[in-house]
């Protein structure tokens, strides 16, 4: 399964979502989009998850709670416990032997940010 974690800022909008997921390689083959539960029901991201016709996988942040993330903001980390929200949260919801395809990649605007991981989806 493939999945594309999410991290951004509540003010987001689609289009930064939808540029930083194609920085990260883009929407072909996704299965899901991911963000921490709190930010699941984001107007702009239920737009992104919607045009591409998949589901948004909420992950809790105690799960998101030390993942270890290839990039890592010290922000992120104060915040949530792990180095990277979009990453952790694609390894999480991408299921058992998950491995980032994408690391984090960030929208111009500095407002979201994208990762890509597979897994076995379990």
């Amino acid at each position: 399964m493939k999945v594309a974690g999410l991290g951004f800022k509540r003010d987001v909008t689609l289009a930064s979502l939808r540029e930083a997921l194609d920085a990260a390689g883009g929407p072909d083959g996704l299965a899901a989009v991911a963000t921490v539960s709190d930010k699941a029901e984001t107007a702009a991201l239920k737009s992104l998850a919607g045009e591409l016709n998949i589901p948004i996988r909420p992950v809790s942040a105690d799960v998101l709670a030390g993942i270890a993330t290839s990039t890592h903001s010290e922000f992120i980390k104060a915040k949530f416990g792990t180095g990277s929200l979009a990453e952790a949260a694609a390894l999480a919801a991408a299921g058992r032997g998950a491995r980032l395809v994408s690391m984090r990649t960030v929208s111009q605007d500095r407002t979201a940010t994208a990762a890509i991981a597979e897994g076995d989806g379990e």
